[in-house]
């Protein structure tokens, strides 16, 4: 912010507008050349978008929303091309290149992602994908990535509710379950005794929070608080459509004697429990028998 005087002498505050590099970002188109348009980038100055991204029809004192990083001169530029991840969030990117100063990933632009060597768990290798938090380096004002994801995450304190609706990148699979990111701030748990899917490293879900406890690790669970519980006897049918690779030739058409044969229940019992697991969406229930979703 900055003031300005009134007519009065008072003094009036007015933003100073500035395109945030690494971000989105809505800008006025200031003027058109014949390689594309200039738009306002306030304190950034006049940003290029060149010719293939320009928006038909765009035109001086248009606003257009555009993704603004730097060129390979680290000059500010725009694009509507949607990157993979923008500053201040993870990804599980693709290495395109080696070089001797580091690693560039494939984030969805015309430029790559580049990861300094000091940046890297171990060397990265070509063709590998790596889970990367995405930050604006402060000495270079370049967008870069780093693979050391810990230092990023857990730096404030948790501070949400019990079944408060979060946004899930999963990291990996433990012992206990499923490791995961939280709101791109913090790391979670799903137990595995509460997951009934593959979850793969890298992707996107929607969780809740289940607890945050004393030591304030995160307690996650998939599925909206108030369905109704997995049985044992749901737990069972899921296990059994896992091993055979996600489905069985068997649904609530079947003859019970089948479903005894696979299953050791009764026709009721299959009935009910594949009933409520289509219910929390965890299954399909298609002519042929029941898949995963």
């Amino acid at each position: 912010m900055r003031k300005r005087p009134n007519h009065s002498g008072a003094h009036q505050l007015f933003d100073i507008t500035m395109a945030e590099i690494g971000k989105y970002n809505t800008l006025r188109v200031v003027k058109e050349v014949d390689f594309g348009v200039y738009l306002d980038g306030g304190t950034h100055g006049e940003i290029l978008m060149p010719a293939k991204y320009v928006p038909a029809g765009c035109q001086p004192g248009d606003e257009v929303t555009v993704f603004v990083y730097t060129d390979s001169e680290d000059r500010p530029i725009c694009t509507t091309e949607t990157p993979l991840a923008t500053v201040g969030e993870f990804a599980l990117l693709r290495v395109k290149s080696v070089t001797s100063i580091g690693a560039f990933l494939n984030w969805g632009l015309l430029k790559d992602l580049f990861v300094p060597f000091n940046e890297q768990k171990a060397k990265m290798r070509e063709g590998g994908k790596y889970l990367v938090y995405v930050y604006l380096d402060d000495e270079s004002g370049r967008v870069v990535a780093s693979a050391k994801i810990e230092k990023f995450l857990d730096n404030v304190i948790p501070t949400y509710e019990i079944n408060q609706e979060v946004s899930l990148m999963v990291i990996g699979e433990t012992d206990l379950g499923y490791t995961a990111i939280v709101n791109n701030l913090h790391t979670g748990l799903l137990y595995a005794s509460e997951v009934f899917e593959y979850l793969e490293p890298g992707q996107r879900i929607t969780g809740y929070v289940k607890k945050v406890r004393e030591d304030e690790k995160i307690d996650l669970i998939l599925h909206k608080p108030g369905y109704e519980k997995i049985d044992k006897i749901s737990s069972d049918i899921l296990d059994v459509i896992r091993k055979n690779g996600g489905f069985i030739p068997v649904n609530d058409k079947s003859d019970a004697e089948m479903i005894y044969d696979t299953f050791g229940i009764s026709k009721k019992s299959f009935k009910k429990a594949i009933g409520a697991l289509y219910k929390q969406r965890l299954i399909v229930i298609e002519a042929e028998g029941v898949r995963l979703v």
